[in-house]
């Protein structure tokens, strides 16, 4: 299973700092998220960043997952 760490404000949402969630992609491992920790789903819908294994990865849904992936989920920033 993925290690999934959260971030800033998405980890005082959740009242927790990391979980484990079975996904073979980022779109999978957001569902899971979103259904396991329903206060994420709002934040989720709106976009996070997501890195895996140290690479940030944007717009990549389909970006297989490794069965031990390291994950680490944050707000989106936005730039102006």
């Amino acid at each position: 299973m993925a290690r999934v760490t959260l971030i800033g404000p998405l980890r005082t949402l959740a009242g927790i700092a990391t979980l484990e969630i079975e996904a073979h992609n980022i779109r999978s491992l957001l569902a899971a998220l979103a259904e396991r920790v329903p206060a994420l789903a709002a934040e989720i819908d709106a976009g996070v960043a997501v890195a895996v294994d140290g690479q940030i990865f944007q717009d990549a849904l389909l970006q297989p997952l490794a069965p031990d992936a390291d994950v680490h989920l944050l707000p989106q920033i936005a730039g102006g």
